[in-house]
């Protein structure tokens, strides 16, 4: 039985986690942190992880085989470091080590690196892409949620030269994504019967894109990523555009040449799936899967796909499990078959 402990059990990454591993029959969770409810129970702050009957902790007790960390980014690093020291395994759900480059990390995120050394064996754990690395690794860095839905639906098209890289990502994300502290952003009456365009400027989940997608798409690729907070909690839908490098021929020729392309490379994936109608992030809502739906726009010449997830599970807890389970060499479905809730 592998003995887990979870770092800031208070957040909404780090309780998502609880509740997903509540239900492994590999797993028993042994320690969980937050200091801002430290010497509570765990069922007095969430009263819906009662039945796991833990005492929040200011610190990571030492019964632990491997720790998930859902600490804020630099804070994260500090506190993995020297787990990952001691020989403890690390899925890392913060920003801290998906970046390579600690000059771009710290570019993005204002701040050094606390430590870049660690950044040359983390693997990016973005499952259907590295999953022999991820199996292999002391440290795995959990994608951010944007990335996720982002590079799955964009992957194929570029790795098979479908499309030009000038790429534009359109991408809507519920209240959950900005954590579970308090502010006006994301006060009810600021979210909601609303919508608004954030980080225009620059988001930091950019970098991970360009990343993951460069060595696919050429030193071409141009990614103008806006994201938007909509009035949900959960659930992140984008939306990504570019011009067609090839002739797929009419449209329904086109559409299900797309089709069967990504089924090539998602077919097997347990968790990617390719649709054969747009998707709503409903038909995520509390699981572990991202669903694609690729097409062609001909009066354009312009590919589009659309993909969502459930951003505190695919893209967050849910994906730390499943990297978990290729790290361990469990099935890497085990505790992670949950169905959508729907309607």
């Amino acid at each position: 039985m592998l003995k887990v402990g979870i770092l800031n059990v208070t957040g909404y990454a780090g309780s998502e986690t609880v509740r997903i591993l509540m239900r492994h029959p590999e797993v028993r969770i042994t320690s969980v942190t937050g200091r801002s409810a430290a010497g509570q129970k765990l069922g007095d702050v969430f009263p819906h992880l009662a039945e796991l009957d833990l005492t929040i902790e200011p610190e990571l007790g030492d019964d632990v085989d491997f720790v998930v960390s859902a600490l804020p980014h630099k804070v994260s690093a500090e506190a993995v470091a020297p787990l990952v020291r001691r020989g403890i395994r690390v899925v890392d759900i913060s920003a801290d080590f998906r970046l390579r480059s600690p000059q771009t990390y710290e570019e993005w995120y204002e701040t050094p690196h606390p430590a870049p050394k660690l950044l040359e064996e983390a693997v990016y754990g973005l499952t259907e892409l590295h999953r022999a690395e991820v199996a292999s690794a002391r440290l795995v860095a959990n994608p951010g949620c944007y990335p996720t839905c982002i590079i799955l639906g964009l992957y194929p098209a570029l790795k098979e030269g479908v499309i030009d890289g000038q790429i534009i990502a359109d991408a809507k994300s519920g209240v959950s994504g900005a954590g579970r502290s308090l502010s006006l952003f994301t006060h009810f009456s600021e979210v909601n019967e609303n919508v608004q365009a954030y980080g225009l400027k620059g988001h930091r989940h950019l970098p991970e894109i360009l990343q993951e997608l460069e060595p696919v798409a050429g030193p071409n690729l141009a990614v103008t990523f806006v994201p938007h907070l909509i009035p949900m909690t959960r659930g992140i839908l984008a939306t990504c555009y570019a011009p067609l490098k090839q002739n797929l021929g009419d449209p329904a020729a086109a559409n299900r040449r797309l089709r069967e392309l990504y089924l090539d490379y998602y077919g097997r994936e347990p968790f990617v799936k390719v649709a054969s109608t747009p998707p709503q992030t409903k038909h995520t809502l509390g699981n572990n899967d991202c669903i694609v739906y690729p097409c062609v726009d001909h009066r354009t010449n312009r590919f589009i796909v659309v993909s969502c997830l459930d951003n505190l599970v695919k893209g967050a807890a849910g994906q730390a499990v499943q990297n978990m389970n290729v790290m361990f060499g469990f099935p890497e479905t085990l505790g992670l078959e949950q169905v959508a809730l729907y309607p």
